[in-house]
């Protein structure tokens, strides 16, 4: 039997665990789960979920200002806690705390309970909208895994484990650039490359998200505008147009932004937040948690429902990010170093995470949007003309694209320049 034999058959057995192996206490994989309401698991992580998003996006943004900034932090997060599974002592600590949590106010079995529950909420069937999301871990063929790891894994998080030969990294290489490529609908490619033969353990991690809008553009009213980069670089873009639509959105008193919520068919939504000429800066600062969740209160009022002219490009936008570099800066100080205990997952060797990369895609137009990933003239018009509201997204704007019923942040970003990749 030659070695694309063995693979395949390991990983047919891996894809096929048996429900039997999970624990009875835990609902299966195909049940509903419980209520999305007040007081249900996902909403208890939400909080530390937000937190992390938001991090993460501050030191992206620090990084690279003037660039455009796209990742999936509900990805990410979903991943880091399926490994912290299998960390033990302050490893367990510092991923836990690193992805945003107060371990004091939620304890570690209320975290993963609240993604599985926030998982199975976002796998329900809903014939609106397509969201496939999941980790997987490709561990050395050597490596005995630790059951207990292994059923956890499964069972909070969904999880997919490859065994590779890593002694093939070419072979190995395009065995993840497949799966991510074939669990992404063909939107994220090559996602690794150039893996080195000591690495024993690879995390990536996906997340694909197509819907459509509630009030979709039409294309004939799609026109070739100017968008404004900078004060000094300004592109061509596809502008879409809805001159005779009513949409949430509100002109924020306190900080020069305008902010436009847009539904999609399912219970998911996206906020466009539109910084006032030459104010980006004080309003990237401003996003916060607690700025996020008083927009989305607002934007529930009826008072902000109302007729709005809207011109908004159509674009597409992506964001690569070596997380084994980025982590280590938000507290994961010791996940990517030989300090790590991952004694969890497996006893036979020392354990340490080599590489962990992200990638994130959104496509944006009339009919909706596409977005995946694996692990918002310079002035907005608000004049008294004839009462009639005009919103140009023709400058440097945030999005934010949220799943309603858990309070889960999806996607978040920022597009400076909609003409680059």
């Amino acid at each position: 039997m030659d070695l694309a034999d063995s693979l395949l058959l390991l990983l047919a057995g891996l894809l096929f665990l048996p429900h039997g192996q999970l624990h009875p206490e835990r609902y299966s994989l195909h049940q509903e789960p419980p209520s999305t309401g007040e007081g249900s698991p996902s909403l208890k992580i939400a909080p530390g979920n937000t937190a992390f998003a938001l991090h993460f996006y501050h030191l992206m943004a620090s990084q690279s200002p003037g660039s455009n900034i796209f990742f999936s932090p509900l990805s990410i997060s979903a991943s880091y806690a399926m490994l912290s599974l299998g960390a033990r002592s302050h490893s367990k600590t510092q991923i836990l705390e690193g992805l945003g949590f107060n371990l004091t106010e939620v304890s570690e079995s209320d975290i993963h309970r609240g993604f599985q529950h926030l998982l199975h909420t976002l796998h329900l069937p809903d014939d609106r909208l397509e969201m496939h999301m999941g980790s997987t871990l490709f561990l050395s063929q050597d490596l005995l895994i630790l059951p207990e790891f292994l059923n956890d894994s499964v069972a909070f998080y969904d999880s997919k484990l490859f065994l590779t030969n890593f002694h093939d990294p070419v072979g190995t290489t395009q065995l993840i650039n497949d799966h991510i490529k074939e669990e992404t609908q063909g939107k994220i490619v090559d996602l690794v490359s150039k893996l080195n033969t000591d690495i024993a353990m690879v995390l990536v991690n996906y997340i694909y998200f197509k819907a459509l809008w509630e009030k979709p553009f039409q294309p004939s009213m799609t026109t070739t505008q100017d968008f404004h980069v900078d004060e000094n670089t300004v592109v061509q873009v596809p502008m879409m147009l809805q001159d005779t639509a009513h949409h949430w959105y509100l002109n924020d008193r306190y900080l020069p932004c305008s902010v436009l919520r847009m539904d999609y068919k399912g219970n998911m939504t996206a906020f466009f937040i539109l910084p006032n000429r030459g104010k980006m800066k004080q309003v990237e600062e401003a996003l916060t948690p607690e700025m996020l969740t008083r927009w989305n209160r607002l934007l529930q009022k009826r008072h902000f429902y109302r007729k709005l002219e809207l011109h908004f490009p159509k674009f597409s936008i992506s964001g690569s990010y070596q997380l084994n570099e980025i982590l280590p800066k938000m507290g994961f100080v010791d996940l990517f170093s030989r300090q790590v205990d991952l004694s969890g997952i497996t006893k036979e060797k020392k354990l340490q995470v080599s590489k962990s990369f992200h990638k994130a895609i959104l496509e944006v137009d009339e009919v909706g949007t596409q977005a995946a990933a694996a692990t918002g003239i310079f002035t907005t018009f608000l004049s008294a003309w004839h009462n009639h509201r005009v919103l140009w997204f023709n400058r440097p704007f945030f999005v934010v694209i949220f799943s309603t019923n858990t309070q889960s942040i999806l996607f978040l970003g920022k597009v400076v320049n909609p003409t680059k990749p």
